[in-house]
């Protein structure tokens, strides 16, 4: 049968194939459309299969923020040129408002066929590396930062004491601020009591052998080592940096101080901080 020209751009349009591609996989399924994307969706995937060992070291970090929700996700690609991707943006953004709106994983069917059809798209191997939800109750309040062409993703949640606080202009942009300076610092833990003793124990051991070192008297270097190690958290841990807005004052100091001033009590509870290819 005759296969029309305006089919051929259709087919293309939705699979991403080429024009010769998509005119034989019409052919071959007798016009039948749904047929013929299949056809291409099987020959694309054997593609995949072939480029499933090449690096993938660039990507994109997603972020969405709706009602009572908050998604943040991963996807490699081998190259930057396909991580500016008009496709490659729009179905990362679709699949992570899949993830959010359906409770679904990275492992779900309905994620993969939506990977396994980009990737026949942008003819790259890709990789979901992770995605995380949050979500919130009424008395807390959830916020997002991409830093530049998406190197970079931070959620933040708050509880407030007041839940009209979270209409306030001013909590709003402390809020994002928050976001930001995640972004810039890159927290290890939120706070303090959440390092492992593991850790603590770990670094206080290095901390005294560099006291040693110094030559100080035995009954200083105790002391000497609990400084560095209280230093330390303060550099690893979100709500005792230093704020990235006020170098002068840590996250915690200013978030007291605006709760405070707004008359009621707003605390840092969690987050997620994404950074393309980091180690995980």
């Amino acid at each position: 049968m005759a296969i029309s020209a305006a089919d051929v751009k259709k087919l293309r349009d939705k699979t991403g194939a080429g024009i010769m591609d998509c005119k034989r996989a019409l052919t071959e399924a007798n016009g039948d459309f749904d047929k013929a994307e299949k056809i291409l969706k099987e020959m694309g995937l054997a593609a995949a299969a072939k480029r499933s060992d090449r690096a993938t070291k660039e990507g994109r970090v997603f972020a969405v923020v709706k009602d009572n929700k908050a998604g943040l996700l991963e996807i490699l690609c081998e190259t930057d040129f396909v991580a500016r991707n008009s496709d490659f943006i729009s179905t990362g953004e679709e699949i992570l408002n899949l993830i959010v709106d359906k409770n679904l994983t990275i492992e779900d069917e309905e994620v993969k066929e939506a990977m396994n059809n980009l990737s026949i798209k942008v003819k790259e191997n890709l990789n979901l590396r992770r995605a995380d939800v949050l979500e919130a109750a009424d008395d807390e309040y959830i916020t997002s930062y991409i830093h530049g062409e998406g190197s970079i993703g931070v959620l933040v949640k708050f509880s407030v004491e007041k839940p009209e606080i979270k209409d306030n202009e001013q909590f709003k942009t402390f809020a994002f601020d928050c976001a930001l300076h995640a972004a810039a610092f890159s927290p290890m833990y939120l706070t303090a009591a959440q390092v492992p003793e593991d850790y603590k124990n770990e670094q206080m051991e290095i901390f005294v052998k560099q006291a040693q070192n110094t030559g100080k008297p035995e009954k200083v270097i105790q002391g000497i080592a609990q400084g560095k190690l209280k230093k330390h958290l303060a550099e690893i841990c979100f709500t005792e940096q230093t704020f990235v807005k006020d170098n002068k004052k840590s996250v915690q100091q200013v978030m007291d101080e605006l709760s405070k001033s707004l008359g009621a009590t707003i605390k840092l509870i969690d987050y997620r901080y994404y950074k393309v290819g980091e180690e995980l």
